[in-house]
């Protein structure tokens, strides 16, 4: 009878389980990421917790120690409380996670580029000790996109976006995604979709298919218009530091060039004069460039990641790491490069 009844409703029996559109979208973020399965959440968050949803109580994460702030917040504040122990650790280089290898360690979190010190991660090596260590490797592959990584063809076993981003494209969703290649970790997390429920709706599906049609599009735009901003910031008299993975004398440089198509359109910056009251004044001075906590619109958006993004990390952890009060971070848009340049021009001075 139930058979039966299954095969009258074509396999979507209830929304929550699959639905058409959602499946198309699944089947769309495998294949943009050379993946075999793809599963849609609710949110990027969503999609974090659902990877963590694999462990036991007693299992131990390495994670990179500069990520996006809610992802720390979902880390400490949740799962430590079910018994998870998070090890944060500078990932750029490896030996730094080999250290922090224990017999307990089941998921190593990266990355890459990082939020918002846009460090470099290699994904391959990072793999290679996972599989030594018999643990997951998840990469958080938001700040890249598709377009410019695919990190399941370097090793990883998870890939991770928020969807709300880049994918998206035009800051009208919430939604988050995991891709993968092994169906027995494909059910699991299915199942873990399915039984806790933070799944997208049918329109928010449709809205990032419809930004998939544009990705390479918007992100060679996004390079572009990156690469111009990168260059003129570095060589503003008022600038001191240019977050960009895509200088040639940068830390995590040759890195990303092996395992990126190009350098992306996030840059963080930090002035010379850091003081509070002139960092404000240049947040809230720009036009084309919007005060937001989100990135990878084909709008141009300016963020302050300690008050707002990366908020929810203590601050004595945020400056050990290298994110100072004083740093700005940009997601470049689509607009014209020499306008967004004179704005920024107009807002530092």
């Amino acid at each position: 009878m139930y058979r039966k009844r299954r095969e009258r409703t074509k396999g979507y029996e209830y929304a929550r389980s699959q639905n058409p559109t959602r499946k198309a979208l699944e089947d769309a973020l495998a294949i943009i990421e050379n993946g075999r399965f793809g599963l849609a959440f609710s949110s990027g968050v969503a999609a974090t917790d659902s990877v963590m949803k694999l462990l036991n109580p007693g299992d131990e994460v390495i994670a990179a120690n500069d990520m996006y702030g809610g992802s720390y917040r979902l880390f400490t504040k949740v799962w430590e409380r079910y018994g998870i122990k998070f090890s944060y650790v500078d990932t750029t280089d490896p030996e730094n996670v080999k250290k922090a290898i224990t017999p307990a360690t089941k998921l190593i979190w990266v990355e890459t580029p990082t939020n918002p010190l846009m460090n470099i991660t290699d994904i391959a090596a990072m793999s290679a000790l996972a599989r030594s260590a018999h643990a997951l490797l998840c990469v958080d592959n938001t700040f890249a996109s598709p377009y410019l990584q695919n990190p399941l063809d370097l090793g990883a076993d998870i890939v991770m976006h928020s969807s709300t981003k880049y994918l998206g494209g035009h800051s009208d969703l919430i939604q988050g995604a995991l891709i993968m290649n092994d169906e027995g970790l494909r059910e699991k997390l299915y199942f873990i979709q399915k039984s806790c429920g933070a799944v997208p709706g049918p329109m928010d599906c449709f809205l990032v298919l419809r930004g998939i049609k544009t990705l390479h599009v918007r992100m060679r735009q996004h390079c572009e218009n990156g690469r111009k901003i990168a260059h003129w910031l570095r060589n503003h008299p008022k600038v001191a530091r240019v977050y960009w993975p895509g200088f040639e004398d940068s830390k995590g440089f040759a890195v990303a060039s092996k395992q990126m198509r190009d350098f992306g359109g996030m840059i963080s910056f930090e002035l010379k004069n850091d003081a509070e009251a002139e960092v404000m004044r240049v947040l809230s001075s720009t036009h084309l460039f919007s005060l937001a906590e989100s990135l990878g619109g084909v709008e141009s958006l300016i963020n302050h990641p300690a008050s707002m993004t990366h908020a929810s990390i203590p601050r004595e952890e945020r400056i050990k790491n290298g994110l100072s009060d004083g740093l700005i971070r940009l997601s470049v848009g689509i607009e014209d490069a020499d306008d967004l340049i004179a704005d920024l021009e107009t807002a530092i001075g």
